[in-house]
């Protein structure tokens, strides 16, 4: 503890602050965002070796841990690609100079610490993760849903009698309702822009 202490009051200490949305231009982050397709940043956490990079499409870590010496390693996770669970928030003990984040995205735990001072803050990415994860495990079911009625509908299909001269025009038009079904599924279920969710909880 004494140890930890030292440290924090050194300015060793890995405890990360959020940053804001003024200097979001002077962080290293911002040089992989995909400005062009519209990708915005809407929450950021900066320590003294990595950068967490909350963006409408995905979570962008700037690693300076896993990599070698002083280079950095950029991993992005996009949101609809990877599931978001256990979100967490842990508050400051008594003598703690820090509270910390906790989420799972995909198969990758987070553990974050963020100042203790900045807790009020901590809580609105918190509150935008957990909607996230609700999004998406909603929408997940409903397209599953989506597939389930399609393979009965096949299986209906499958058990009509037809003449052999109108064989290949049911192929083609059950491929082609097959694919336009499938389509038109995924184009309502798989949401990658949380745009609105970070506007409703994030204070820009």
């Amino acid at each position: 503890m004494l140890k930890k202490l030292a440290s924090d009051a050194l300015g060793l200490s890995d405890i990360g602050r959020i940053i804001s949305p003024s200097d979001y231009d002077k962080v290293d982050a911002d040089d992989f965002i995909m400005h062009e397709d519209e990708e915005k940043i809407f929450f950021l956490i900066k320590s003294r070796t990595d950068e967490y990079c909350f963006t409408n499409l995905a979570l962008i870590h700037v690693d300076g841990t896993a990599a070698v010496s002083k280079k950095r390693l950029v991993k992005r996770y996009d949101y609809y690609k990877n599931d978001i669970k256990h979100v967490m928030i842990e508050t400051a003990g008594t003598v703690d100079l820090d509270c910390e984040l906790k989420f799972t995205m995909g198969n990758v735990d987070f553990s974050i610490d963020v100042n203790r001072n900045q807790l009020e803050q901590l809580k609105d990415i918190y509150k935008a993760l957990i909607k996230i994860a609700h999004i998406v495990e909603e929408n997940n079911i409903l397209l599953e849903k989506s597939q389930q009625t399609l393979n009965l509908a096949a299986q209906a299909c499958g058990s009509q009698r037809f003449e052999t001269g109108d064989l290949s025009q049911v192929f083609a038009n059950v491929n082609e309702y097959s694919f336009n079904w499938i389509y038109k599924a995924r184009e309502t279920y798989i949401q990658k822009d949380f745009t609105d969710v970070f506007k409703n909880y994030i204070n820009n």
